[in-house]
């Protein structure tokens, strides 16, 4: 940058690009499959329940626990 050159921008601006184009409108869906859909989920809902969530009963843990001794590493 000499005496006599034109002043220079500090950074590159790229150009404007214009904007994206809207996503096209969802298709309607068929009343029997939204029906259908309902019917299922609603199933496997009350099927489902809470007994696949309780991993325990009131007592804690019916079995015994995997506890080993202490070991000296590279016995």
């Amino acid at each position: 940058m000499g005496i006599f050159s034109p002043p220079q921008p500090a950074f590159y601006v790229p150009p404007i690009q214009p904007p994206a184009p809207p996503p096209p409108p969802p298709t309607p869906v068929d009343p029997a499959a939204e029906r259908a859909a309902a019917e299922t989920k609603a199933r496997y809902a009350a099927a489902g329940g809470y007994g696949g969530t309780l991993l325990t009963g009131g007592q804690g843990v019916g079995g015994t626990a995997g506890v080993q001794g202490k070991a000296l590493l590279g016995q």
